[in-house]
């Protein structure tokens, strides 16, 4: 984002700018923007948050100018700490990508209890149905932490099941052959990052997107690890996944228990694990529902529909009482 902002007063730009441009460096290094004067208007740039932030502070500064007021270091602190105090209690719940353009933040209770987990946890498991934001928010997280490198990589894996349909023979090198499943978080990472830095990230190995048999016999320190469609693994797969972790890492599991796409008769991972891992400390459980939908008003009824029926097929299928 750019703006331009006319200086009211011209002749007081020593005042507002201070010794050296002094002023205005305080406000380039805590904004994290670029700030140029020229002439008559001073030009922002970075994020809308630091511009629109950064410009609420040169107003106040002049307005301190208009009415004869000095303007010291202490007063510049003072107006970023007036523009910033608005935002604290936002900027909790928003997750900053690379994408200036786009501002990750949670649209329900559910979505905001998770991205807290997420930020206190160093293991979550995310459960719940389509649409409520569990792979992306689990993405822009690790994205978020790879941007302000608490994390050194991020690996993003999933199990090559298919979802009820064979597909057969998939032509390509393994990389094209396992495409079609990692489909989904590719569609997240775009949503926070440009093409052409995704593509430097993966060549440098900063980011993994890779098939969760993939994941064997590695130890993964400092990175954000994510698995998604955990429902479709094995028990011993996410043994093996949950082994992986290094010191300094975080794993985010996210997974819908309703569609389950193992032959029947496996008990899915996902499940096991939220059996034997309850009650550990440091393991944080967040169960989303459909308030938490963030698609089409649609997909929240869909859900609603489906969930029913199950409901009544369910009771459908109890033995009546006194029968064997």
């Amino acid at each position: 984002m750019e703006l331009s902002i006319k200086l009211t007063d011209p002749q007081s730009r020593g005042v507002l700018f201070g010794p050296a441009d002094r002023n205005l460096r305080m406000i380039r290094e805590v904004m994290g923007i670029q700030v140029f004067s020229r002439d008559q208007e001073i030009r922002l740039t970075g994020s809308a948050g630091g511009v629109s932030r950064a410009a609420a502070v040169i107003e106040q500064l002049q307005r301190a100018v208009r009415r004869n007021q000095p303007v010291t270091p202490e007063t510049v602190a003072q107006a970023i700490n007036a523009a910033t105090a608005d935002d604290a209690e936002e900027s909790i719940d928003t997750i900053d990508v690379y994408s200036s353009s786009q501002i990750v933040k949670p649209k329900s209770v559910g979505q905001r209890q998770y991205i807290q987990s997420m930020r206190t946890c160093d293991l979550i498991f995310c459960t719940g149905p389509a649409g409520t934001g569990k792979t992306y928010l689990a993405v822009a997280v690790a994205v978020n932490m790879l941007k302000h490198q608490k994390a050194k990589r991020m690996i993003l894996a999933r199990p090559a099941v298919e979802a009820g349909e064979k597909l057969g023979f998939l032509p390509g090198d393994m990389q094209a052959k396992v495409n079609p499943y990692l489909r989904p978080l590719f569609d997240a990472l775009h949503d926070m990052m440009e093409y052409e830095q995704i593509r430097r990230f993966m060549v440098n190995d900063l980011i993994e997107v890779v098939p969760l048999a993939f994941m064997r016999g590695r130890t993964l320190n400092d990175s954000a690890i994510i698995l998604d469609e955990a429902q479709n693994t094995t028990s011993a797969q996410m043994l093996m996944f949950l082994t992986r972790m290094g010191h300094g890492s975080k794993m985010i599991v996210t997974g819908d228990d309703s569609q389950v796409d193992l032959p029947n008769g496996v008990v899915n991972g996902l499940a096991d694990a939220s059996q034997r891992l309850s009650g550990i400390k440091g393991i944080s459980f967040v169960r989303l529902g459909p308030a938490d939908i963030a698609r089409h008003r649609l997909v929240q009824r869909i859900v609603d529909a489906y969930g029913r029926k199950d409901d009544r097929q369910d009771k459908n299928q109890q033995p009546l009482q006194g029968d064997p």
